[in-house]
């Protein structure tokens, strides 16, 4: 199966480091490999502070409290998102306040405008996909306003913006390394915070602290996964890796993407964790992977933009910014019955988001979302699927031959 979502950046490589690293116990929650991240992120964003957690939001979490956001503050964030964005300021104390988006699938800045208060003090600047929002205009809106600028990198690691990477435009950035983020360690995140914010960066580093390792049996099943998938996905077209992977998640051998009680705000105790050394040992193989990742996923990008701009009828998401796109997202009349013609020849489209506020389940209510307050976001979760991007060259022209005659 060609995939964008079910550990797709998963290569022989990563298989073998997970099976060694299951092996030896003993490095688990401590050793070498967190410090090789953390100086990777020194070097490529040349900040003094980096922090690490078991996830992207928990990173976005640090970053608010670092900056003292909390009860009584109000924080923009866009809609069309996962709901991992509105529960990191929610369980910093703030409260999220949805922006419309725009033709690119970012934060609108007009909307932003609208919606700020004298309670707001930040701003969470997603660039969805890996398309870069429209981060100048964003800064100067922050500074005129005083507001925080934090980016969500979880889909643009690596991605530049005349020739400066998104992540450095802010006052903070923080990373994911999910299952279908740029890179992966099944889970995992990073935050940082730019030098002149000194007192704020001893803050998130002592929140760092503050934190547990997450407990063995949970590093176990993480580290297990990249290879229950390169057991499975191989089968899952003929039936029985769909059926393996079914039998995994009943075995809790396979944990899920978003937690239960996430859908309701609620934070999940196996995510308020420090980043394990065992997971570090995985996503410290994938940084030297980056630019190769980069590299594929822009070849096979141009190749979508020139099928796509012939058929009139389609509609794609603007780039004025740039792009280095971690799912090619393309909107179309019927997302349900192309993603199962899809799934029959062997491809499983992605459905980012195809809630406004992802997964479908998300308690509007409990996350201070308010039906028909982003009419586009709302228009773009229902129309929306997504093409994976990490492709070899066979398995684009396949993909590209199926674009082709279904879309």
């Amino acid at each position: 199966m060609i995939t964008g979502s079910l550990s797709p950046n998963t290569e022989l490589d990563d298989v073998m480091e997970a099976a060694r690293t299951f092996l030896k116990p003993w490095t688990w929650k401590h050793g070498s490999a967190i410090d090789a991240v953390h100086d990777w992120f020194r070097t490529r964003f040349s900040v003094q502070t980096v922090a690490s957690f078991c996830s992207g939001r928990m990173a976005a979490t640090a970053i608010l409290t670092s900056f003292a956001i909390g009860d009584g503050d109000e924080v923009l964030m866009q809609a069309f998102t996962c709901v991992a964005v509105p529960n990191s300021v929610l369980w910093s104390g703030a409260r999220p306040v949805y922006v419309d988006i725009d033709a690119s699938g970012n934060i609108a800045v007009h909307d932003a405008e609208k919606k700020l208060t004298n309670k707001t003090k930040a701003i969470i600047v997603q660039h969805t996909f890996g398309v870069a929002a429209d981060i100048q205009t964003l800064a100067a809106f922050c500074k005129k306003n005083n507001l925080i600028l934090i980016e969500d990198c979880a889909h643009s690691l690596g991605v530049k913006v005349d020739g400066k990477l998104l992540g450095t435009f802010g006052d903070a950035a923080f990373f994911s390394f999910g299952r279908d983020k740029v890179l992966s360690s099944v889970w995992g995140g990073v935050a940082i915070i730019k030098n002149i914010h000194k007192n704020e960066s001893q803050k998130l580093l002592a929140f760092e602290k503050t934190l547990p390792l997450p407990s063995m049996v949970w590093i176990a099943i993480q580290i297990l996964h990249p290879v229950l998938f390169a057991i499975s996905m191989p089968l899952y077209r003929v039936g029985i890796g769909k059926v393996m992977i079914a039998g995994f998640k009943l075995l809790r051998l396979i944990t899920l993407p978003i937690y239960l009680t996430e859908l309701t705000g609620g934070m999940p105790k196996e995510l308020k964790n420090r980043y394990p050394n065992a997971l570090a040992t995985l996503v410290r193989i994938q940084l030297k992977k980056l630019d190769r990742y980069t590299s594929m996923r822009d070849k096979t990008s141009r190749g979508y933009i020139k099928i796509l701009s012939k058929k009139k009828k389609i509609q794609t998401f603007e780039t004025p910014f740039g792009a280095t796109y971690l799912r090619f997202p393309i909107l179309v009349r019927d997302p349900v019955a192309l993603t199962l013609a899809a799934k029959k020849e062997g491809i499983l489209l992605g459905n980012w988001y195809s809630a406004v506020i992802d997964p479908k389940g998300v308690s509007f209510a409990a996350i201070a979302y308010q039906r028909g307050s982003c009419p586009r976001a709302e228009y773009f979760s229902e129309h929306i699927i997504n093409v994976p991007t990490r492709l070899t060259l066979r398995e684009r022209s396949f993909v590209y031959r199926f674009l082709s005659r279904h879309v």
